[in-house]
Order: structure tokens, then sequence, then C-alpha cells
């Protein structure tokens, strides 16, 4: 099947709800951040899809900008003891990144696809 048979989606809310970024249908992950060799619905092939660190990139800044903005609100407010703010601001640093790196991950391979993004040659 080609691209023409397929509306295109809209790939923040396709990659947001980890969808296949063709049909819309299929799952994009087979497991919390692995892809599946294809769609099981529309049988895109997901080796075109290489995130590499972009995402862990923008999770770190984002994440980063929410636990510290956080830490320093907790700290300025409560003034808690450091193993307080261990017992808070680790876990809630780990759960902020896990969470946002599946949607993340997702959007930028929506996006990859939506722009047909391809690495860049030297011959034509």
């Amino acid at each position: 099947m080609i691209d023409d048979d397929y509306p295109p989606q809209p790939p923040v809310s396709t990659g947001l709800a980890g969808r296949c970024p063709r049909c819309g249908m299929g799952k994009m992950f087979a497991g919390y951040i692995a892809l599946p060799e294809k769609c099981s619905v529309c049988g895109l092939d997901y080796r075109f899809a290489d995130s590499g660190d972009g995402p862990a990139v923008f999770v770190m800044l984002i994440a980063g900008f929410i636990v510290v903005g956080g830490a320093l609100w907790f700290d300025f407010t409560y003034e808690p003891p450091i193993w307080v703010h261990v017992l808070v601001t680790l876990p809630l640093a780990a759960l902020v990144c896990l969470v946002m790196l599946r949607l993340v991950k997702g959007v930028l391979i929506a996006l990859q696809y939506a722009n047909k993004a391809e690495p860049g040659r030297l011959e034509r």
C-alpha cells in the first residue's frame, strides 16, 4: 500500500496517542518505547524511524525545567531537610522523564514521517 491510500494524519496528536503516523490506527510502539518492525494495520515499515537522541534531549530540557522549578518552589516554601528533597524530587524527576519520553518520541517519529525526513546524502 502506498501513502496516497491514507489521508494525512496530524503528527502531534498521532504521536501523542502512540498511533501509526500513516493510518492513525495501528500502534506505534511494541513495548514502552520500542518500535515494531511494521504497523499491524497498514504495514508501514518503521525502519525509517530514527529519532536518535532527540527525545532524550527534549525530555531533559523540559523535565529539568519542571523538576528544578518544583524543587526550588518546594525548598523556598517549606524549607525541608535535604533527605526530604531526595525522597520527593528524585521520584518526581524519574516520573516526569518516563512519562514524557514516550510522548516526545512518538511526536518526533510522527513529524519525521509527515515531513518525509531522511538522512542527508552526499551523492544524488
